[in-house]
């Protein structure tokens, strides 16, 4: 049995993960909390079952996981099982939090390093060897954009990182407007690399096309550290910004979610 020790806080990484071992090895052999305890279960009973039976042992290392008590009692109950190898014990780094040093001499997924679909295939690539839940988190948007500045006929544009790097900073931001009535730039970059491009977004199912405005900054996207963007009318026409959207590889482009504030 897998078992994925975690804080709830962290479901929205978590759960994704949850989902796609249970599509390969069986909801009965992954022991995650939301569908391996049900309403009237022993909470501590179904929990001892859990760790008794598990093989292999996933530990969410985070901020949150660490601070909970109950997580620690697994963790630590996982160490034990482990020393006597009983059990093979795989920290999954997925915030900025130190791993504890009782575990550190051993390799760990990092997550907040390498990104999702990178420790996603390691889970995987280790672990290979009708029910009350549904899904409520089936996929991660690190990304988001907010409109942070509206001063006089300006745009700022914040894009950040909520949960780890994105190692490819590569964005186009739509926009209905010619490429004489808005200028564009990278807040604080010394180098960078910008275009506009007329009519490279399709919508409508073809029927439209929208111009998009690309930028790509030097440094990589990491929590706390956004990327801005800054865009300025140069006509009397108000300019907008309609959607961004997230280089994920190579040509492969997908909108990111953007709150527009004024």
């Amino acid at each position: 049995m897998i078992f994925l020790s975690h804080n709830s806080k962290d479901k929205i990484i978590v759960e994704p993960i949850a989902i796609r071992l249970r599509g390969i090895f069986g909801q009965e052999n992954v022991f995650y909390d939301s569908w391996s305890i049900q309403p009237g279960d022993g909470i501590i009973d179904r929990m001892n079952e859990g760790l008794a039976n598990c093989t292999i042992f996933y530990f969410f290392v985070s901020n949150n996981s660490l601070s909970s008590y109950m997580v620690k009692l697994e963790w630590q109950n996982a160490v034990m099982k482990a020393s006597n190898g009983k059990a093979k014990l795989i920290p999954v780094r997925i915030d900025n939090c130190q791993i504890p040093p009782i575990l550190s001499q051993s390799l760990y997924i990092d997550l907040y390093t390498n990104g999702f679909d990178v420790a996603l295939r390691q889970i995987v690539d280790i672990a290979t060897g009708s029910n009350t839940y549904r899904p409520q988190f089936t996929s991660v948007s690190n990304l988001e954009a907010r409109t942070t500045s509206f001063v006089g006929r300006d745009i700022e544009v914040e894009v950040s990182a909520n949960y780890y790097m994105e190692p490819i900073p590569h964005f186009l931001f739509a926009t209905p407007n010619a490429e004489n009535e808005i200028s564009f730039e990278c807040i604080g970059c010394n180098m960078y690399t910008s275009s506009f491009n007329k009519g490279l977004l399709v919508k409508d199912n073809g029927k439209a096309h929208e111009n998009a405005i690309f930028l790509a900054p030097p440094d990589l996207i990491t929590p706390g550290f956004p990327f801005i963007a800054h865009f300025k009318a140069l006509t009397e026409n108000d300019i907008r910004i309609s959607s961004v959207w997230h280089e994920e590889a190579k040509n492969n482009w997908k909108s990111i979610p953007f709150l527009i504030k004024r």
